[in-house]
């Protein structure tokens, strides 16, 4: 009776790591390499037309219509790390907050991978103190490798 009960013991502790160690490597999550374009803040009061919203682009013509776009108060794209981009090999993430009544407000944000999806985990902050009165749309925009991969934000 004590040596069924030892086997038994084995055999699911055998197959409960076995099972652990699948899920551990389909859930792992690796870095995955981004590119910052520009970060900043929009000061147009919401009049460039940008909802609290992200966006996924992937060609050329989606890329030249959201810099015509945050162009359309101020001039933000000559603060732009690069503006041209390789969309064969390159898809863009663009994540705008809501319009603040204050400054300070910024974008942060980190992108993962799995073997089934690209996550993408945006992280508002806010002032912590004074801030200057004005009203201001965070921005944050970055390239990564175009992967056949759903985009997920969190």
């Amino acid at each position: 009776m004590k040596t069924q009960v030892l086997i038994l013991f084995a055999f699911v502790f055998v197959v409960g790591c076995k099972c652990n160690k699948v899920d551990q490597k389909n859930s792992k999550m690796d870095n995955t390499e981004s590119v910052l374009i520009a970060k900043g803040n929009l000061h147009g009061a919401g009049s460039e037309g940008f909802t609290k919203e992200n966006r996924v682009i992937d060609n050329q013509s989606d890329w030249d219509n959201l810099i015509a776009q945050m162009n359309s108060v101020n001039t933000v794209s000559d603060r732009f790390t690069e503006t041209k981009i390789d969309f064969s090999n390159y898809t863009i993430i663009a994540i705008f907050n809501a319009v603040k009544g204050s400054g300070g407000h910024s974008i942060n944000v980190d992108v993962t991978s799995t073997s089934t999806n690209t996550v993408v985990n945006v992280t508002f902050a806010s002032p912590s103190g004074n801030a200057t009165s004005v009203m201001t749309q965070p921005y944050y925009i970055t390239k990564i490798e175009k992967r056949d991969l759903p985009i997920i934000f969190k």
